[in-house]
């Protein structure tokens, strides 16, 4: 990668993260996905599009144990996330496979991981003009994979009961319940995320099911990232700073 990259932290130190200044750039997302994923010690975890590994090394450092493959078709990238990996000491425990969804590496067996996790690109291809940086348009505008696709290959990577766990637009919530449905992913809960608390729409949702079970979609009172002077609510920080899982059971808001 030829590139400049900055050296930044993520959990409040715990994480080390060297990411392109001019590339993708992680925002909370990926911290947030890897909170919502209910992984346990020596349960297998996939990263569909592990980019600089912001989400893996964040499941990594949460839940001691647990076993992450990052899929990333980026091969600059792939090799900054493995520089990431070994800079945080988890070489043993994230590896990372250049790969594409569509042509999967041979070494991903499918119904081989009890989790899959996916923050896929928030635009269709064709929604509008992509970013001028190459690596910041595959990040965030879908390139002949649409939503579809990724949640396909997730649920064929998964064991049967496995949870798949994706967070993407609120404007996209059809699509992507549709997609859950249509790939056999079943008992999901919605979470929709709030920038703030002054009535308008929910901005981002997360959603996590699992594979062949059949159960109704359930929608969580959801979560409301800033309080009124900006900063984040005390819940996410504890996310965010130090490193808690997000709670998936129901709460009045």
């Amino acid at each position: 990668m030829n590139e400049a990259v900055s050296e930044d932290t993520l959990l409040g130190g715990r994480v080390r993260l060297r990411q392109p200044v001019d590339g993708y750039r992680v925002a909370i997302d990926p911290v947030l996905l890897a909170a919502s994923v209910p992984a346990g010690p020596g349960e297998r975890v996939l990263e569909i599009g592990a980019g600089s590994g912001a989400a893996a090394l964040c499941l990594a450092s949460r839940v001691e144990g647990c076993l992450i493959t990052g899929l990333e078709n980026d091969a600059d990238l792939a090799a900054l996330c493995r520089r990431n990996v070994e800079a945080n000491g988890l070489d043993r425990t994230v590896d990372v496979i250049v790969g594409d969804l569509r042509a999967p590496p041979a070494r991903l067996g499918p119904a081989s991981f009890d989790h899959a996790m996916a923050n896929p690109p928030w635009n269709s291809d064709g929604a509008g003009p992509p970013p001028r940086n190459e690596q910041r348009a595959k990040a965030h505008v879908e390139q002949g994979a649409d939503l579809v696709h990724w949640v396909r290959f997730a649920a064929t990577m998964l064991r049967r009961g496995g949870t798949l766990t994706t967070i993407l637009t609120a404007e996209r919530l059809d699509e992507h319940l549709g997609a859950y449905t249509a790939s056999g992913i079943g008992e999901t809960v919605v979470v929709p995320l709030w920038s703030k608390d002054d009535g308008r729409p929910a901005h981002r949702v997360i959603l996590r099911g699992r594979k062949d079970i059949r159960a109704p979609v359930s929608l969580l009172p959801g979560f409301v990232l800033h309080v009124n002077n900006g900063s984040y609510a005390p819940e996410i920080e504890r996310i965010l700073r130090h490193g808690a899982a997000l709670d998936f059971t129901w709460r009045r808001r």
